[in-house]
């Protein structure tokens, strides 16, 4: 576990948020070709990654582009450029995604009656 990952893991149990490190997710890349890959943390509760995004060299636009199109939700938090701000940024993405899956429910359960 990097540093950032350790900032990231130590804030999590500090809030009570159960984590998986590395949990592994299956996706297809942009040539349908199957793929394993394993963001930094899955929050269990939360049913949401995160992947703790630690050197500007590497392509996360490429990363984030393949999860989304597979479907999967992850946060990614950029420690080496936002300082602290990447608290702030991981609760509100948090809440956003709660809101959202509230939401959808609500319409679901709504076509139901």
């Amino acid at each position: 576990m990097t540093r950032s990952e350790k900032e990231v893991a130590d804030f999590l149990k500090n809030l009570g948020i159960h984590w998986s490190y590395e949990h592994p997710i299956f996706v297809l890349d942009e040539n349908q070709r199957p793929r394993l890959w394993t963001p930094d943390f899955y929050l269990i509760s939360f049913g949401v990654y995160v992947e703790v995004c630690g050197s500007s060299s590497f392509d996360y636009d490429y990363r984030r582009k393949i999860l989304d199109k597979n479907g999967h939700k992850v946060i990614f938090l950029h420690l080496y450029k936002e300082s602290k701000m990447w608290m702030n940024h991981l609760m509100r993405y948090l809440e956003k995604i709660t809101d959202y899956r509230t939401h959808r429910l609500s319409v679901i359960l709504k076509k139901e009656n």
